[in-house]
C-alpha cells in the first residue's frame, strides 16, 4: 500500500483541501455543527459515523449542492464555498453518489465522456460545424475516458450499454466517469453499498490505484474492514459533530468510537 501512515503525514504538511467550523442546518436541525478537519494531499481520508451523523450532507457541502451556514472551505487554497457545483467540479473536485447515476442506454465509454465535458473548451457553434479543433479535442476527451476505463479495469466494456452491466460494475463506470474529469480530490460516497465481498475487495484495490495514480481521495462508507484496510486517515462523524480524528489504530482504539459507533472493540485490518 505505499508508504506507511506516519510517512505519509510527515511529508505531506500543506493540506489539498481544508474545512474550517462548517455548519449546516435543516428545519432547526444542525446537520453540521462547527466540522473542521484537514485532508493532506495523497491520501485516502475517511469520513465514518453512524447514520444521520451528517457524512452525506458534508459531501453535498463539499460539492456546492448544499449552502452551509458558516464555515470555510478551502481547496489549493481558495475558497469554494458560495460556488455552484460545476464551478468546484472545474476545479478539480469530483465525486460519486450513493445511488447511481448512470445513463443506462449509452455505452459505458459514452457514459464516462460525460464527465469529460469539464475540461471542454469549444463552444456549441464549434461544435456544431465540426471544426477542427472540435475534433482534435474530442479525441482528446475520449483519450481520456479510455485512461479512466482503464484504470477501472473497464476498458473492455467500452462499447457495452452500461444498462447490462452487473451492478457492481456500473459502480465502477460512475467512478470511471468521476475520473475522467481528471480530479485533484475524488469523493466517494459509499462505493461499497450493495457490493459482495469479491467486488468489495476489487474496489479496495482500485481505490488504491487511483491514490497511487496521484488522485486524493475523500471516502464515506460503512463497509468497516474496506475502511480500515485502505485509509491512512479517518474522522469520525456524530450527530454533526467531529467526534475523533487519527488513523485506523487510533480509531479502533477509541472508547467514545467503539461506543457510538463500532459497537464494540473489534480489530480490522490496518
Amino acid at each position: 500500500m505505499g508508504l506507511a501512515h506516519g510517512a505519509r503525514h510527515d511529508a505531506l504538511t500543506a493540506p489539498l483541501l481544508a474545512v474550517e467550523g462548517l455548519e449546516q442546518s435543516f428545519g432547526g436541525v444542525m446537520a453540521l455543527a462547527g466540522v473542521s478537519f484537514q485532508v493532506p494531499a495523497g491520501l485516502i481520508y475517511a469520513v465514518i459515523g453512524p447514520n444521520g451523523a451528517g457524512k452525506t450532507t458534508l459531501f453535498n457541502a463539499l460539492c456546492g449542492f448544499y449552502a452551509p451556514s458558516a464555515g470555510s472551505i478551502r481547496f489549493e487554497g481558495s475558497e469554494l464555498l458560495g460556488l455552484p457545483p460545476c464551478r468546484i467540479a472545474a476545479r478539480g473536485v469530483t465525486r460519486t453518489f450513493q445511488n447511481l447515476q448512470l445513463f443506462f442506454t449509452m455505452t459505458v465509454l459514452e457514459n464516462v465522456m460525460v464527465g469529460c465535458h469539464l475540461r471542454a473548451r469549444t463552444g456549441l457553434l464549434a461544435a456544431a460545424l465540426r471544426l477542427p479543433r472540435v475534433r482534435r479535442e474530442e479525441r482528446q476527451l475520449r483519450a481520456w475516458a479510455h485512461e479512466a476505463l482503464e484504470l477501472c479495469e473497464l476498458a473492455d466494456r467500452a462499447a457495452q450499454p452500461a444498462g447490462t452491466l452487473p451492478y457492481g460494475l456500473m459502480k465502477r463506470v460512475e467512478i470511471a466517469r468521476a475520473l475522467a474529469a481528471k480530479p485533484r480530490l475524488l469523493l466517494l460516497d459509499e462505493p461499497a453499498a450493495g457490493l459482495n465481498d469479491t467486488e468489495t475487495f476489487a474496489l479496495r484495490d482500485l481505490i488504491a490505484r487511483i491514490r497511487a495514480a496521484g488522485v486524493t481521495v475523500l471516502l464515506v462508507e460503512h463497509h468497516m474492514p474496506l475502511v480500515m484496510s485502505v485509509s491512512d486517515h479517518l474522522l469520525v462523524l456524530d450527530y454533526g459533530s467531529v467526534l475523533a480524528e487519527g488513523t485506523p489504530a487510533d480509531i479502533q482504539a477509541d472508547a467514545r468510537v467503539i461506543s457510538a459507533y463500532l459497537g464494540g472493540a473489534v480489530q480490522y485490518a490496518v
